[in-house]
């Protein structure tokens, strides 16, 4: 049969059949022509068609054997229409996916352009919706050098003619309502570029679930259907005055906290059972997640992302998630996350060369190019990249009630020589080595965050001495909350692996970061950093035998809570682990049953206790009036002694000696005459330590010493720290 169709129609026909249409809806679905309505309908896979008309089926033409049909009528049907599709075997009913309008509006596609668009999320990526009163999903992705974009998935064998996308103008995106299909399936993007004609097929940037690891696909999310009993939390958030609040976090990673015994990781719902009760007996205020975003290699940690929008599949649902998430909250404990928009992996299938174009990333690898992890760097000049990762954030916060975010690696975000060598790298317009791009977005991304959610904060993981990280940008600061101290961590955990004899030497390490506590609002992080690739675990920097050795890790966890700033530890850190951490197994649970590694679990519980609910370890944490030193010059004795205080006029003393030898009888100047009582001595036998102590009171005498207007007499334990409060 000879098939007549006009050449105007046959380059559209062929267009489909080559799958190079960047405009299926003008060929595609009802239109008017001089000969009356006509609907024509591209189904590869089937071989007969039929159109719903007043409840009788009318057979479409097949006018092409690849799989054209056309219906021809003098009156248009009611939109939307029904069909019918038979592939020989079996006959399916579905609605036109080409007879329905496009649901993004111009104001939407506006904010996107202007890297303004927080809640593009709701835009992009597979949104399960109603159009014309037919249920289905909207299907949207960010492809502006693409000559044709088509949605391929397990509804239409991955085959990229099936459904091909229109194009939504100058705004670079495609889009598609594919009516009838629910949540759950499986899809991808088929993409070719403009340019060179390559076809490749990539994951959507946006989606919110994926299949599990290593398959790639993403999976239609269903509607959110927890429903949220932390209203109170959230309203208390809102109040918070975090500046002066115990902040004390217990970092970890869910795959390898514990696992069960076949090897299988804890569910969300199983931590949420597990971990909470564990994490508020132990007296941390939050939990800081490595990054949930799905990721394809276990081994990364969660740090190269690519679905930036979806909680990983290996531990359950998103809400599932927000379930555990919730239980948190109800349990007076906060969630952090971890977040990596510093770059992003070179999987062929996920961002990178995205539409065949650097589009994500930059083209120069001066400046895409992460060259310490072989990853690619945003590009935050682009504004709808600045879109994708402000919705990004917007998404954690708003969708799963998450209460801070922590930024990975901002110091290679700041710097366009970051890890270069000269040549390497390409100035601003200035001349510069400042990333003025990435200054401006993370500007605008704490600047959404503190608008948009009171309460929640944001943390900087930023390792040089960049100023006003964690001052407001309308002071001309980057905006975040806080800043890890990685200088006093560094300094710390230096001073410490010196043998005790030799440490007299570097007292200095311990005094410095003084010079600088109060220019940001600093954490003191002892994270997954510093007990992987060679490091060693927190035990096992310590110098000396055995008992030596958990003695300086007690003494190391009494400085860490009583020095001003907020607190962080990772995992496995309370419990006296013996070797690093590894991502594929779980913690060294077992060495509970061992007297010192349970001392040490009991000594971090009671120290985070003792800082909650002691205003004075926490009130004043980020200016200089919370902390006087009464003795910081007795490097002979490696000995330190400090003051911290309250608003209220509380206040504690803090004694500390980091040599094994007993300081009897040593003089400390303190604020005011009276009665002290220990409060807390890392040496208690209930630690593991030696039982070396000052009993129930210490009398403080009048006089003036070291600038104070009393004195007593203590004893400091070898390798311990004393907390003394007035009694």
């Amino acid at each position: 049969m000879k098939h007549d169709i006009p050449t105007k129609v046959n380059h559209a026909a062929q267009s489909l059949l080559a799958a190079r249409s960047h405009d299926p809806f003008a060929y595609l679905g009802l239109h008017q022509d001089k000969t009356g309505w006509v609907i024509r309908l591209f189904a590869p896979h089937y071989i007969k068609a039929a159109l719903l008309l007043d409840g009788v089926w009318i057979p479409f033409t097949r006018t092409l054997p690849e799989g054209l049909f056309e219906w021809r009528g003098a009156t248009a049907p009611a939109i939307p229409y029904r069909i019918q599709l038979n592939d020989g075997h079996v006959t399916r009913e579905v609605h036109d996916p080409y007879c329905f309008p496009n649901p993004i509006s111009e104001h939407d596609l506006y904010l996107f352009g202007e890297g303004r668009f927080y809640q593009a999320y709701r835009m992009l990526g597979a949104q399960p919706m109603a159009l014309q009163g037919v249920q289905g999903v909207s299907f949207a992705v960010w492809a502006p050098n693409a000559e044709r974009v088509s949605v391929v998935g397990d509804f239409n064998r991955w085959d990229g003619r099936a459904h091909p996308m229109r194009t939504l103008g100058a705004s670079g995106i495609w889009q598609l309502f594919v009516p009838d299909l629910a949540p759950g399936c499986l899809y991808k993007f088929e993409i070719r570029n403009r340019h060179t004609g390559n076809v490749f097929v990539k994951t959507d940037p946006y989606a919110q679930t994926f299949e599990l690891r290593p398959s790639t696909a993403a999976r239609v999310a269903p509607l959110p259907r927890h429903e949220w009993n932390d209203a109170a939390w959230l309203e208390r958030r809102k109040a918070l005055d975090w500046l002066h609040a115990p902040y004390n976090v217990y970092e970890m990673h869910i795959g390898s906290w514990r696992r069960h015994p076949d090897g299988r990781v804890y569910s969300y719902a199983e931590l949420a059972e597990h971990l909470v009760p564990y994490v508020r007996e132990m007296g941390y205020t939050h939990i800081e997640l490595m990054p949930l975003s799905e990721h394809p290699l276990d081994e990364s940690w969660g740090y190269q992302a690519t679905g930036y929008f979806a909680p990983t599949s290996r531990f359950g649902t998103p809400d599932d998630l927000r379930a555990f998430i919730d239980a948190c909250h109800q349990s007076e404990i906060g969630v952090i996350l971890d977040w990596v928009p510093a770059h992003f992996p070179r999987d062929d299938w996920a961002l990178a060369q995205f539409d065949g174009t650097a589009l994500y990333e930059h083209a120069d690898p001066r400046l895409g190019t992460h060259q310490d992890w072989g990853t690619l760097i945003f590009n935050y000049g682009r504004r709808e990249v600045k879109s994708f990762l402000l919705a990004s954030a917007h998404y954690w916060l708003n969708e799963f009630h998450i209460d801070g975010i922590r930024v990975d690696a901002v110091a290679s975000m700041l710097y366009l020589d970051y890890s270069r060598k000269h040549g390497e790298w390409l100035p601003n317009r200035y001349g510069g080595r400042e990333n003025l791009e990435a200054i401006e977005f993370l500007r605008d991304f704490n600047v959404m965050v503190h608008e948009q959610f009171p309460g929640a904060l944001t943390m900087a993981e930023e390792s040089t001495s960049w100023p006003m990280v964690s001052r407001p940008t309308y002071l001309g600061g980057l905006g975040f909350s806080m800043k890890w101290n990685m200088g006093w961590m560094n300094d710390t955990l230096s001073y410490f692996e010196h043998d005790p004899v030799h440490r007299r030497f570097h007292h200095n390490q311990l005094t410095f970061g003084q010079l600088y506590s109060y220019t940001e609002n600093f954490v003191l992080p002892f994270s997954h950093d510093e007990v992987v690739h060679g490091k060693r675990s927190l035990l096992d920097k310590m110098p000396g035998d055995a008992w030596q050795k958990f003695a300086n890790l007690r003494l190391l966890f009494t400085y860490q809570i009583t020095y001003p700033g907020k607190k962080l530890n990772f995992m496995g850190n309370e419990l006296a682990q013996g070797q690093e951490w590894g991502v594929g197994r779980e913690l060294d649970w077992w060495l509970l049953a061992r007297d010192w590694h349970k001392g040490i679990q009991t000594c971090t519980r009671d120290l985070n206790h003792l800082y909650r609910n002691t205003p004075a370890l926490h009130d004043l944490d980020f200016t200089h009036e919370g902390f006087q030193w009464i003795d910081c010059h007795d490097a002979d004795q490696s000995t330190l002694s400090y003051v911290r205080r309250a608003r209220d006029g509380g206040f504690v003393v803090v004694a500390l000696n980091f040599t094994p030898v007993p300081r009897k009888n040593y003089r400390l100047g303190v604020p005011r005459e009276g009665v002290y009582r220990e409060r807390f001595n890392s040496d208690s036998s209930y630690y593991g330590g030696g039982n070396q102590g000052n009993g129930s009171s210490i009398d403080a005498k009048a006089g003036s010493w070291m600038g104070y207007p009393a004195s007593i007499n203590v004893t400091l334990p070898p390798l311990a720290g004393i907390i003394l409060v007035l009694a």
